[in-house]
């Protein structure tokens, strides 16, 4: 392992455990539990790994400096638990960042062991993405990376990688360099993208489907959706020009309203209302009674001082009494 990937192994390893920590504190685990996944997701990929290829030491076993470093990080992370929602985007850089690095050292190991590209994807493939799969384990879930993600993928793209350049003639640190650097930016371009592998779901004959599942229902609800957002969003919005009435009219307008600065005609003056919608008309003025003459319980009037009267056409009253207070 040279210096460089040394230190990338350190970071790796650091970012794997603080996850890690924060997975089994969603689940109340005591500060040993936390140490133990901290543990089992940044090292268990190599240690797997180094049992199936028959490499005796484990890394950690020969570097005990790095089951410390782990160990640190899970404490560290316990007690800074309040402020680690803020790096959340820098925890899933820093994941991308080991698991290329995990990649390639496992497909270095299988080469240096002598094996060929099937071998030295599946221990690719195990450094990288085992440790997770022991945390969702541990932590009682489905692993993430069973759920559709491009993630073991990167380490296959690492081997396929890694094994062109290095059987072509390139030395071995610019090769190793070259693929973390490739799949750490499909990584990440991966996640800003929301790709993944396709999901597979299978119904037997006798399991019906639930429709809303179904594609087509789908379009149709969210169609239904937006369309009454809009609806909605149309109405409380309108103008007051062409907001709808609460109830049609069941009359031609037969009553003169006088305002300081315009006034609506009669129907005998013989204004012609075709054009106009049975539920819509124009804009009442703002201090404006068409149900009664004080206006204080009318559409519209809200606000009207109770005292202020309208007088009305003394042909359209008829023999009424005019009302005791005139404009």
């Amino acid at each position: 392992m040279t210096p460089l990937f040394s230190v990338l192994y350190v970071v790796g390893i650091t970012a794997e455990s603080m996850t890690a920590a924060l997975s089994a504190g969603r689940q109340k685990l005591d500060l040993f539990g936390v140490t133990m996944i901290a543990s089992m997701t940044a090292l268990g990929g190599g240690t797997v790994r180094d049992m199936i290829l028959d490499d005796p030491p484990f890394t950690w076993v020969e570097h005990p400096i790095y089951l410390v470093i782990v160990i640190v990080a899970a404490v560290v992370t316990v007690g800074m638990s309040f402020l680690m929602h803020y790096f959340r985007h820098l925890f899933l850089i820093l994941d991308a960042l080991g698991l290329a690095v995990f990649s390639v050292l496992g497909t270095q190991i299988a080469v240096h062991l002598g094996h060929g590209f099937i071998i030295a994807s599946v221990s690719a493939v195990i450094s990288g993405v085992f440790g997770g799969v022991l945390r969702d384990l541990l932590s009682d879930r489905i692993p993430l990376v069973f759920s559709g993600e491009f993630y073991a993928a990167i380490s296959l793209l690492a081997a396929a990688l890694f094994m062109t350049l290095y059987h072509s003639g390139l030395a071995e640190e610019p090769t190793a360099i070259i693929t973390a650097s490739v799949c750490f930016i499909a990584r990440l371009a991966a996640i800003y993208f929301k790709k993944g592998l396709p999901v597979f779901e299978y119904r037997d004959a006798e399991q019906q489907m639930d429709p809303r599942l179904r594609l087509s229902a789908r379009i149709v609800r969210d169609g239904a959706r937006k369309a009454k957002r809009k609806a909605g969003a149309a109405t409380r919005y309108a103008s007051p020009i062409t907001r709808p009435l609460t109830r049609p009219l069941s009359r031609p307008l037969s009553r003169t309203f006088r305002n300081k600065s315009r006034a609506f005609p009669t129907a005998a003056e013989g204004t012609d209302y075709s054009d106009m919608s049975s539920n819509r008309i124009a804009r009442r003025p703002k201090r404006q009674s068409i149900t009664r003459p004080s206006g204080r319980h009318s559409p519209g009037a809200r606000g009207v001082n109770v005292e202020q009267q309208w007088s009305f056409n003394k042909g359209d009253v008829g023999k009424r009494k005019a009302p005791k207070h005139k404009q």
